[in-house]
């Protein structure tokens, strides 16, 4: 299809009825873009219903990329890695030696040197052990039975391996059945789903002090969400992380009181409070069901059910009602426990997030003005100039953010102004600058928080790892299964980013636990990091 293109009418011929007219076809060129994108969207909704593929998706802005200084570049790759990549030519200790002699040695010759020439190799292999346990009867006519060192009939080694492979290489059950059958495991398809699953409740425990720990001791989090299939259901997983830890929890929603509740770290419970009266208030909760909450007596609920039955008694029944009183209390709570008191929150502008205090991602709002659809050569210059003065802006904030003064941020303050109150020829554009300054204070929280980051690209990239295992293991089937993928891409994500082997975390969990918590190793580093 030919894209319609405006006339470039010179500025002395534009009287106000030429402008007036230029103006509405503006805006209908414009409304009829967002109905053909809004019929793309449905089609694609058609052809995943059919099983066919939908509309590949346009690549993310180059933003943060082109503007990355060359120690953020190499931190980027650090952050990839796990950790600094070593150098190829350092050797480990040799294990074995073997002597090599050459063929058809003539006779009379002898030994000049020896060169080495090192090998890596690796030794794959099952092993079948018979612990053969001693039985002892007492004096009294009891027996006791010796203890296999193991608590199944399956080694430490084999289960790291699973985890491993299934959690952190996201081979699938299927491939890492034959896989395990064709080294000689006699393993069959239930067996290895119990090693998936079973008896993981230190794991989990340790995923849920991660966050817990995280919020208490973090200057900011950043957040994401993404779909997330379980049990044939369209559901949805959370992260939320810094350069410290990465966490995840998938449930069938994403609204704001999700998140609030997942922000109480399981500690989820509601308080009637001054904050929350606050929030109520400001969120526009009617003053019938304010009045009647702010005159309770009650203060705090341990259980949703208790605090549902609470707004019933008080016949606070409308949805909308209901939904900004619970936020409110979870809100309540949140601050009462002390741990939003100096954390901020960085997102991609999802109403969900929107909470405390709340700062929004540079290159999404970026994105928003390179996803306009000018209408002439004319409306792209005046795109392109934008977008430079964008990138231009988000490096000084860069650099502000290693040299913070307050003239700096009063500076900036005017020229963030200044862009986005300009006006252009290009009457679409003028609306999106207006949109974005109205997020000003949000946009330009690293001025009061220099520490925050100007995009949420960490958490993209965490949830980049659950994506891939989405596509390539489907969705969860047990609740089980659900509550392992979460806690596992936690543990993996959290381990890169402390520069912990996540095969070593494994096996230390797994024997003799001798490697520290991770939120106590988390602590430790954002200690020696400040």
């Amino acid at each position: 299809m030919k894209k319609f293109s405006l006339p470039d009418i010179p500025e002395s011929e534009q009287t106000p009825v030429v402008k007036g007219l230029l103006t509405l076809v503006e805006l209908l060129i414009e409304e009829n873009t967002a109905l053909k994108e809004r019929v793309e969207k449905l089609e694609d909704e058609v052809r995943v219903l059919k099983g066919q593929k939908k509309r590949p998706t346009f690549k993310p802005s180059a933003l943060d990329k082109n503007t990355q200084t060359d120690d953020e570049k190499e931190n980027t790759k650090k952050s990839h890695s796990g950790k600094k990549r070593g150098s190829a030519n350092v050797t480990r200790p040799v294990d074995r030696n073997e002597r090599v002699r050459p063929d058809n040695i003539p006779p009379g010759s002898t030994l000049h040197d020896i060169r080495p020439f090192h090998v890596q190799e690796l030794i794959i292999s099952s092993e079948h052990i018979c612990y053969e346990l001693e039985r002892w009867k007492t004096p009294d006519g009891r027996i006791i039975t010796a203890r296999p060192p193991v608590s199944g009939h399956f080694g430490h080694q084999l289960i790291t391996y699973v985890l491993y492979q299934h959690h952190h290489c996201q081979v699938t059950q299927p491939l890492l059945l034959e896989q395990l059958r064709e080294w000689g495991v006699q393993i069959s398809s239930g067996q290895l789903n119990r090693i998936l699953l079973d008896d993981k409740d230190g794991f989990h425990e340790e995923k849920e002090a991660l966050l817990g720990a995280a919020l208490m001791h973090s200057d900011y989090i950043t957040v994401d969400d993404s779909g997330a299939r379980h049990q044939g259901k369209n559901g949805y997983v959370t992260h939320i992380g810094n350069e410290w830890f990465g966490w995840f929890c998938s449930t069938l929603s994403k609204n704001r009181i999700n998140f609030l509740m997942l922000l109480n770290a399981g500690d989820v419970q509601y308080r009637i409070s001054a904050q929350a009266m606050t929030y109520m208030r400001q969120n526009k909760l009617p003053k019938v069901p304010l009045t009647q909450l702010s005159l309770s007596a009650a203060v705090s609920f341990a259980e949703q059910e208790a605090w549902q039955a609470y707004l019933e008694a008080l016949n606070i029944k409308v949805k909308r009602h209901i939904r900004i009183a619970t936020e409110g209390a979870l809100v309540g709570h949140l601050l009462h426990k002390g741990q939003m008191d100096n954390l901020a929150i960085i997102s991609d502008g999802a109403g969900q997030f929107a909470v405390f205090e709340h700062g929004l991602c540079w290159v999404h709002t970026e994105r928003l003005i390179r996803n306009l659809l000018p209408l002439n050569e004319a409306h792209q210059r005046e795109v392109d100039t934008v977008i430079t003065q964008v990138w231009d802006f988000y490096r000084q904030l860069r650099q502000y953010k290693d040299a913070p003064t307050s003239e700096k941020a009063n500076r900036l303050s005017a020229e963030f102004d200044a862009i986005f109150t300009q006006k252009t020829n290009y009457i679409t554009l003028n609306r999106k600058l207006r949109q974005i300054l109205q997020h000003k204070e949000k946009l330009l929280l690293v001025l009061r928080h220099p520490e925050v980051p100007l995009h949420t690209n960490g958490s993209e990239t965490d949830i980049r790892d659950y994506v891939k295992k989405r596509k390539v293991s489907g969705g969860t089937r047990s609740d089980e299964g659900r509550r392992c993928r979460d806690t596992f891409a936690s543990l993996k994500k959290t381990c890169r980013k402390l520069e912990v082997s996540f095969w070593h975390y494994l096996q230390d969990r797994l024997t003799d636990k001798m490697l520290p918590p991770l939120p106590e190793i988390m602590q430790n580093k954002m200690v020696a990091g400040q």
